[in-house]
């Protein structure tokens, strides 16, 4: 989604140079959030990236389990990143996502896609629990 509060620098992870990475020759950024409550969905990624506005600012999008609610935990030094031509570039980190029916925490793998050209990106959750 868009950025919104979750965004706030005072969300970023400290240190702070160790909880944000630059891609794509230092045009793509990903950066570990945390919001403190709710206990079980503090957790957000925030992404800037291309394409760039008439202003020339990068678009903001951030990442979580679901509409206003985080993960449960971002292990961001699992943070890894590749680069396919025909997708864009991809990310993948572990997450702890709250799983209410059960009452319990299940890591699961966060894959992201991101393409600059375009400005789409997409965040899918692994359905297996690790």
């Amino acid at each position: 989604m868009p950025c919104h509060w979750q965004t706030s620098a005072r969300n970023i992870v400290e240190p702070w140079e160790d909880n944000m990475r630059a891609f794509a020759n230092g045009e793509v950024r990903v950066v570990n959030l945390d919001t403190i409550e709710p206990a079980v969905g503090f957790a957000y990624l925030m992404i800037i990236s291309p394409p760039r506005d008439v202003m020339g600012g990068r678009q903001c999008r951030v990442i979580g389990a679901a509409e206003n609610i985080g993960f449960a935990g971002l292990d961001f030094d699992t943070l890894s990143a590749d680069y396919d031509p025909a997708v864009g570039l991809m990310f993948e980190v572990v997450a702890s996502v709250y799983a209410p029916e059960t009452d319990t925490i299940e890591r699961r793998f966060l894959n992201i896609t991101l393409n600059q050209q375009t400005g789409d990106v997409v965040a899918v959750l692994s359905a297996d629990n690790l």
